[in-house]
């Protein structure tokens, strides 16, 4: 056999001519000139793929895992196969929207009605909680009188069985600290003193524990996204209004006397979205973007204290029936006591105001 064409190279020191496959003589070394040529070509093939698969697949799969965890919003708990989910489908939140038509609240600088901006909010919240699996959202709109409407709602609340209460509301600040103006050519009043969010809970809510465990999710939820609360109901200006901070990291308050709080049978948080009577978070809440971004923080925040109720063991259910005809004895008990003293020989609505807050 005649020598191979790398032979030749090798012996010469030069790169040989290419044979005449054309000629008879040559006819065995053009064949075995191809053979070995198919060969090499396959182990570079193959020593290619395995240089690819040790360097660059383990550079690929890491540059891909940061992106797998970014999300719009501020970003998830890390990922933990133990950890408790949320059966969304199954948990029930009410959206209370704060105050009625017909006693519409506060009144923002520019003479809108607090109750217009808690349903526009609390419309976008319920839009944000169905399309994020919470199917059995209730939005609570209540009608009449402001004393009237307070009883109306919390026994619609008590006959839904709800997992958890929300009621919705835009703040304002006391008589004294509103200044004139003229907006579009009408005398209003204002007042640029404060801005920002609060959170308050009931500590005579049945559940006080979990009410504050809820407002303080919320606000840590609005803290991520760059929402800071109003401190300034600790301040000893504000008198009756004054209020315990319970937890200074998420502003959530304790208010015993809302009558909503303290009435409802589950665990329950009131949102004071923001000041209407400050000119400038007047516009910022009537904005779409913001009523998103408190929509989103509020999904976040139902999603973790479902998730941590149902890491707790249950209640057998003839325990859980008991348990909650003696909450409706004794609120019934409650509800005839306070009409006794307000001495009330009308309907039940009725009662002395002093035992309870509307807000």
């Amino acid at each position: 056999m005649g020598q191979s064409v790398e032979q030749a190279g090798e012996n010469t020191g030069t790169v040989p001519a290419r044979a005449d496959c054309s000629l008879p003589e040559n006819v065995e070394e053009c064949r075995m000139t191809r053979c070995w040529r198919t060969i090499a070509a396959c182990l570079a093939a193959v020593l290619s793929a395995a240089v690819l698969s040790a360097a660059v697949l383990p550079g690929a799969v890491l540059a891909a895992e940061p992106a797998a965890v970014v999300h719009a919003g501020p970003p998830d708990n890390p990922v933990n196969s133990g950890a408790p989910t949320c059966a969304r489908a199954g948990f029930r939140i009410l959206l209370d929207v704060g105050h009625t038509a017909r006693s519409p609240g506060a009144t923002s600088a520019r003479g809108g009605d607090e109750f217009d901006f808690n349903l526009r909010l609390a419309r976008q919240i319920d839009q944000a909680l169905l399309e994020a699996g919470f199917a059995r959202t209730v939005l609570m709109v209540t009608e009449g009188r402001a004393i009237p409407s307070l009883y109306a709602r919390v026994a619609h609340a008590n006959e839904l069985s709800a997992n958890l209460l929300l009621s919705i509301h835009h703040d304002s600040v006391p008589d004294r600290f509103l200044e004139k103006w003229d907006y579009n050519g009408k005398p209003k009043r204002f007042s640029d003193r404060f801005k920002g969010h609060s959170i308050f809970i009931s500590d005579d809510n049945p559940d006080p524990k979990d009410s504050l465990l809820f407002g303080s999710m919320l606000g840590q939820q609005f803290k991520l996204r760059g929402l800071q609360y109003t401190p300034h109901y600790t301040e000893s200006f504000m008198g009756r209004w004054r209020r315990a901070l319970l937890d200074a990291d998420a502003g959530v308050y304790r208010y015993d006397t809302l009558f909503v709080l303290k009435k409802a049978q589950m665990p329950a948080a009131l949102l004071e979205a923001g000041s209407i009577a400050n000119r400038d978070e007047e516009l910022v809440m009537a904005s779409p973007e913001r009523q998103k971004l408190i929509s989103a923080a509020v999904v976040d925040a139902v999603d973790s204290f479902c998730a941590a109720q149902s890491d707790r063991p249950r209640l057998p259910a003839m325990q859980i029936a008991q348990h909650s005809k003696v909450r409706h004895a004794l609120s019934a008990h409650s509800h005839r006591r306070t009409r006794e003293r307000a001495g009330d020989a009308a309907p039940s609505v009725s009662v002395s105001q002093s035992n309870f807050d509307i807000h």
